[in-house]
């Protein structure tokens, strides 16, 4: 295999690895038996701070929510956990069906015409709609909203500038943009749980010419307007929310709706709805712009994996909870975080930085670092929130959803207390 690839040795063939990182010798443990292996298995699950052992205030970008059992019963059976892309569309209805219900589903949540069916997640979702936009509008540079999620914008630059596409960042108050801006890129609920003003901002890209893409979460869309009620012309969104469990970061599915005049520029694939010679319903993959299908230099994207899978379990919950169900879902976050919020507001040295309207997470000031607070709750069997100093002074992002009772909130509370 080395001559075959014009290399003269193994130390060659590794050559770009610095020679400290080389190990010649694997030091493999001795081998055991499966006994053994699932017994250090559990072990070392045992090591891992997770809901169930602890109480859970922790979100940033993935959300604990209650997802009934017969989620995980149906994604599980046979004929749907092991199907891949469709690419013979007459040979897997079941697949290119449940598909197109997710592509309705995201429609209808995000109040948009058009859905496809499903990105990786969220953030590579937003940074698909900003070379959607770049295309669309024929300019080379992304003006992004200094409270989208940092992983978020960071995978938007990741995406961006090898292509040669120059990302910004502005404030949520701009009111002008640069010249050649294809699109302005905001997150609500931005990355500290904000509502920001989605109308006004799409107002300002519109005014420069760009196109609005907005990041949502789709648990709080049953509660506020959609981005679609604000004339948004791309609107992404993770969909973990919706039934997927946390996973230890995944994986996770992408939520992306755009208007009607631009799909034929939306990355990935759309399964649409016909009906055969005979009269029968049909599915069929209606637009397939992947490098897998069409020729590079036309493709839209280079996704090339499926998360069909996932995107089943989204819209299962979806089916299960119906529009009233996500709607009391979406109250019960607002409700019982506001609720933690006042208590933890009235504690001596914790302070609430931030005014606007919040949907379930809220930036605590601490009187104390939160690295050193965090631990002192693990020690009382609670994960705290996220450490975001680097972001405001001894700031913690607290995040709490309807699987969190009051119980839990009042323990929160009183550590807080305690700790001071």
């Amino acid at each position: 295999m080395l001559q075959a690839i014009g290399v003269g040795s193994v130390d060659d063939l590794f050559q770009d690895i610095p020679a400290e990182f080389r190990n010649p010798e694997l030091n493999m443990p001795a081998p055991l038996s499966e006994m053994e292996v699932l017994q250090e298995l559990q072990r070392l699950s045992e090591r891992n701070l997770y809901p169930g052992r602890y109480t859970s205030f922790l979100g940033a970008g993935v959300y604990r929510h209650f997802t009934p059992s017969v989620v995980s019963a149906l994604v599980s059976r046979g004929e749907y956990l092991t199907s891949y892309t469709p690419y013979q569309a007459e040979a897997s209805q079941g697949t290119l069906q449940s598909t197109f219900e997710f592509q309705t589903m995201s429609s209808q949540i995000m109040g948009m015409e058009v859905a496809n069916a499903g990105m990786y997640d969220g953030a590579t979702s937003l940074a698909e709609a900003a070379l959607m936009a770049c295309r669309v509008t024929q300019r080379g540079r992304v003006a992004i909203v200094d409270t989208v999620a940092p992983n978020y914008a960071e995978v938007v630059r990741t995406y961006a500038e090898p292509q040669g596409i120059e990302v910004y960042t502005v404030s949520s108050s701009v009111r002008e943009l640069e010249p050649d801006t294809a699109c302005l890129l905001v997150q609500s609920p931005n990355f500290f749980g904000h509502l920001e003003d989605v109308g006004g901002l799409t107002d300002v890209a519109h005014n420069h010419g760009a196109l609005m893409c907005t990041s949502a979460d789709p648990v709080a869309m049953s509660m506020f307007k959609s981005p679609g009620a604000y004339g948004v012309d791309i609107a992404t969104a993770e969909g973990q929310a919706l039934g997927v469990p946390p996973s230890f970061g995944g994986p996770y599915v992408g939520i992306f709706t755009c208007k009607q005049e631009f799909f034929r520029q939306m990355p990935g694939r759309i399964a649409g709805r016909t009906t055969d010679t005979q009269g029968r319903t049909g599915y069929v993959l209606t637009l397939q712009t992947r490098e897998q299908h069409i020729r590079r230099e036309r493709a839209t994207s280079n996704i090339c994996t499926s998360t069909a899978l996932i995107g089943l379990m989204a819209t299962i919950y979806v089916a299960c909870m119906g529009k009233q169900g996500l709607r009391r879902v979406a109250e019960l976050c607002y409700h019982k975080a506001h609720y933690a919020a006042g208590q933890i507001a009235e504690i001596p040295g914790y302070s609430l930085p931030m005014e606007d309207t919040f949907f379930q997470e809220f930036v605590v000031r601490c009187p104390r670092p939160p690295a050193e607070i965090n631990a002192a709750l693990q020690d009382r069997g609670i994960i705290g929130g996220l450490d975001i100093s680097d972001l405001t002074p001894n700031g913690m992002l607290v995040c709490v959803t309807e699987v969190n009772s009051r119980r839990e909130i009042d323990s929160l509370v009183s550590a807080l207390k305690e700790i001071g």
